[in-house]
């Protein structure tokens, strides 16, 4: 059990450094390609895309032919996007690779799944599969961290070609490790692959997702936009209906329904709002000078840099600390308390955002309410299923948290937008109340995380629960 988790905490170093590797050299990117910075967004938008569509299907593809096979499949195809980036080109052969390059999000849901199914007949499944977690979301923070430092010394003394190729070769070697290392295993369940259920849920998702890139791209006027958002959230309808009368289903609607897997996902989908749509609008505040704004930290690059390396290493320690917190808290009151972290962290923001200290100790509460979820979610999903559906489980806690990043993404452009650029601080000032309407939303989610997972049944931490 040891070597393999050793092994897959070398898949999540991997995935940290694409995390974190790229983030300081994005305008270094943008003068590469010859793009203005903005136009680096487009980046962040193809990868969401793909992040939300392949985690069904995936997931599902590793519970029918083993999920050792599933993570080496997108292992390689990661690889292949990471190296496209290294020689793209062109603005346009960047972005498929950046798109492609977003399979990894799967990563961390198969490895769950196959730690889980390793565990099996051990009589300690459950509180092995969460110590895991804990140790591959650590490495996964600590790896970020890595990533950035290392981009950051990197940019000026290498060229961009050389820069770019490092993470390539990082996730080539884990394509090694993961084929010699991590033993094979068939998958456990029947019947065939729901192309119909595929086929209704990647409209679903992609209509949705385009409305929303639209209103990232034309604004909230745009009609276009809305009409997309409208048109995914009613194919939602008919894609349940099919799914529910499937005996093997892409997206097991009945299973999510149960007890033990809807407070999970539901939170998920609300953890997503704070650690994916909440980071632009951290940058832009901090960012922002005070003299001329009346608001904000007036830092500079490498303090945003220090920021982020904060809320990191507290998300570390979230996840690193979770089986201690399990063990006092029981693991339904672990999940309650990162949730209630979080909402206090983003819930701080709002009389506290004058000073540097004031927004490190922010981020620090919230970081490590985060890390504990982060670790968490998809081992409680994973509880929670019956053995052939661990996969499905843990993937859909990464997929809603795709979407729920998503829409508060859009949401927060929304917010900000009333008298200046989320993209572009120097164009122009967002209002002060626009970023307290972002923490408070980002708190509330907290809250109703927190409410949602005391409705968790105590047993679905250990077994499925299915009524």
């Amino acid at each position: 059990m040891a070597a393999i988790v050793g092994f897959l905490v070398c898949v999540e170093l991997a995935s940290g450094v694409l995390q974190g590797y790229y983030t300081p050299v994005y305008s270094d990117i943008a003068d590469h390609l010859s793009i203005a910075d903005a136009d680096v967004n487009w980046f962040e938008a193809a990868q969401l895309v793909v992040s939300a569509l392949v985690v069904p299907p995936l997931a599902r593809l590793g519970d029918l032919v083993g999920h050792k096979k599933v993570l080496l499949l997108s292992t390689a195809v990661t690889a292949v996007g990471s190296w496209v980036l290294a020689v793209a080109p062109s603005f346009t052969t960047f972005l498929i690779g950046w798109a492609v390059q977003g399979a990894y999000v799967v990563w961390l849901p198969l490895e769950i799944a196959i730690i889980h199914r390793r565990t099996a007949g051990t009589g300690r499944q459950a509180l092995l599969t969460r110590r895991a977690a804990a140790i591959l979301v650590g490495a996964l923070e600590l790896a970020v961290i890595i990533g950035a430092l290392t981009s950051g010394a990197l940019v000026e003394a290498t060229s961009m070609g050389v820069l770019l190729a490092l993470p390539a070769v990082v996730v080539t070697v884990v394509l090694v490790v993961i084929w010699f290392g991590i033993e094979d295993d068939a998958g456990q369940a029947t019947g065939g692959y729901d192309w119909g259920g595929l086929a209704l849920v990647t409209a679903a998702i992609g209509l949705v997702m385009g409305g929303l890139i639209c209103i990232r791209v034309q604004g909230p006027d745009s009609v276009l936009a809305w009409l997309l958002v409208l048109a995914g959230l009613v194919a939602l309808v008919p894609f349940a209906r099919y799914e529910a009368a499937q005996s093997e289903p892409m997206v097991d609607v009945r299973l999510l329904a149960t007890p033990g897997q809807w407070p999970v996902q539901l939170t998920a989908f609300l953890f997503g709002m704070s650690v994916l749509g909440a980071q632009i609008p951290l940058s832009t505040f901090a960012r922002t000078d005070p003299d001329t704004a009346g608001y904000g930290l007036g830092a500079d690059a490498s303090f945003v840099s220090t920021l982020i390396g904060v809320y990191v290493v507290f998300l570390a320690i979230g996840a690193f600390t979770l089986p201690l917190t399990s063990r006092a808290l029981g693991p339904r009151g672990a999940l309650v308390l990162g949730a209630l972290l979080v909402a206090l962290g983003y819930a701080l923001w709002l009389p506290l955002h004058d000073s540097t200290g004031q927004a490190l100790l922010n981020m620090a509460v919230a970081g490590v309410g985060s890390g504990a979820l982060v670790a968490a979610l998809p081992a409680t999903a994973a509880a929670a299923a019956p053995p052939d559906r661990t996969g499905f489980a843990t993937g859909m806690t990464n997929a809603t948290k795709t979407v729920g990043g998503a829409i508060a993404s859009s949401v927060f452009a929304i917010c900000l937008a009333s008298t200046g650029s989320i993209d572009d601080p120097t164009e122009g000032h967002a209002p002060l109340s626009g970023y307290l309407a972002v923490w408070a939303i980002c708190a509330v989610a907290g809250l109703l995380a927190a409410l949602a997972l005391l409705l968790l049944p105590r047993r679905a931490t250990g077994q499925p629960v299915t009524s």
